[in-house]
Formats: C-alpha cells, structure tokens, sequence
C-alpha cells in the first residue's frame, strides 16, 4: 500500500511525507538520511530558502518551482524527524500554519473591516503576534523587539529591528540623519583601525552596516536585493578581467592590480555603453 502511495503522482503532500518516511526508516532507508539530525538539516534549511530567493530574483518560474519543492522537503524533513522523536508530525506543522493565519487575519476570517491601510494591518499584525507571545508566557510584558529571530541574515535582521523600533517613533525623521550617522561611524571606523584595537575595530564596523542599512530602509531599498545586485555586478566585471587576460594569455596570477584595475575600467565603460 505505501508504494502505491510513493508512486501515486496525484496523491499530493501525502506522497512526499511517504516518501520522508521510508528515506528515514532504520530498517530500509538511506544511510545518509538516516544519520542526519535538526542540526545537520538546518543549513540545508537556510540555502534552500536563499535559492527561492534567487529564483524569484531571476523570474524562472520553472526553477521557482522546483527550489519550492526543494525547501518543502526541508519542512516534511524536520517534521518527519520530530516525529520519530514523539515531539510531533506534519499535520499539526499545517494544522498549526492554518490556525495561525486565521488567528492573523480577523479582516478575512472574522467581523472586522476589510478598510485598512497596508499600515494598519501590519500594526494589527504585530499587536496580535505580541498578544500570542504574551499568552505563552514568553514574556512578562511586551516588547518591540520580542520575535525577530536570531538566525535571519545579520542585513535582513538589521532592517527588521529599526522597522519595529520606527513603529514606535524610535528613528531619524528623515534620511539627511541616517547620511550624517554614516559619515560620522565611518570616522569612528577609521579611529579604531588607526588605534589598532580589533575587537574595537569590528565593533565599529558593525555600527557602520547598521547604520547602512537604515540608510536603505528610509531610501525604501531592499538592502538584501541591492547587495545581491552589488555582488552580481563585481562577479560579472571580475569575469570580464579574467577573460581579457585570458585574450593575452595570461591569468588573474599573472598580471596585477594595475592592469586588473584597467580591465575593470573597461568593464565598467562597456556596461554603461551596453556593449
């Protein structure tokens, strides 16, 4: 009965936790599966999510597709491992998502108006998120930091704590401030090299991209987006250098930064005329 089901195309989520369950069986699965634990997933976890990311970036719907099957599997994963260990199964993940989302929107599922701002729902949205963590006993009072988790990228993080911090008037009025705090770390920065402190030095290197990535969030930049921007274009110009040397016979080790700053001139030049 359960190859059936491991076979069955239409059989939907139910096929994939099958599937889960044999890959993790003692007697049958794979070894490879079968050794893996929480900690070991969790990376695979966070890739996965980055490559959705990607894709979405990109505008592949077909690899879109796919890289959603690929961190779905990270979900039926820790859920089959979690119930291995009695803690519990897929079904209460769903029921757990979809009780939640329910909760989360009184303006869908309940009697209140449908008439509010995008602003106004995330307000509420919070509001009900803290009244969550305060029925759990998480905290003795509520607080406007409480909830933006610790393993989000350190950029995404950033942004996430001065957005809770704005809602309740904790930020610069406007961006000219953000720009003068920049200037003003990066002096701060440029001490703590000279000082020759390293535990200083990242401290203040630390309060540079903080401030950094205010700087994009009053500019309404996706900083996430921006630098993955930034790193495809230094990608991109470095291949451009590689392959002008690779014209000359040579190679990135055989040249240096002089001639490597040319060629990287000449990248530039060409992007902008769009050769």
């Amino acid at each position: 009965m359960t190859d059936d089901l491991i076979y069955d195309r239409s059989a939907g989520l139910a096929r994939l936790v099958e599937i889960m369950r044999r890959l993790r069986d003692p007697e049958s699965g794979c070894p490879w599966d079968l050794e893996q634990t929480f900690e070991t997933i969790a990376p695979y976890t966070l890739e996965e999510a980055h490559e959705v990311a990607e894709a979405i970036r990109t505008g592949d719907r077909e690899e879109l597709a796919d890289e959603l099957g690929d961190l779905l599997l990270q979900v039926v994963y820790h859920a089959q491992m979690a119930h291995e260990e009695g803690s519990f199964a897929i079904d209460r993940v769903i029921d757990g998502i979809s009780e939640k989302m329910i909760r989360r929107h009184p303006h869908v599922f309940g009697d209140e108006s449908r008439e509010k701002s995008a602003t106004q729902q995330t307000a509420d949205w919070e509001a009900i998120k803290a009244a969550e963590r305060a029925g759990k006993g998480e905290t003795q009072r509520p607080r406007t930091l409480d909830g933006v988790a610790l393993a989000l990228p350190a950029l995404t993080r950033a942004i996430k704590l001065q957005n809770r911090a704005a809602r309740v008037g904790f930020d610069w009025p406007n961006t000219s401030d953000v720009v003068a705090k920049i200037v003003e770390e990066a002096g701060e920065l440029s001490e703590a090299a000279q000082a020759g402190d390293q535990a200083h030095l990242e401290e203040e290197f630390g309060d540079l991209m903080f401030v950094c990535a205010n700087l994009a969030r009053h500019l309404n930049i996706d900083a996430e987006a921006a630098l993955r921007g930034a790193n495809a274009k230094f990608e991109r110009r470095f291949r451009y250098i590689e392959d002008a040397l690779a014209a000359g016979g040579k190679s990135p080790t055989d040249s240096n930064l002089e001639e490597m700053d040319a060629h990287w001139n000449d990248a530039k030049r060409a992007e902008k005329s769009g050769g």
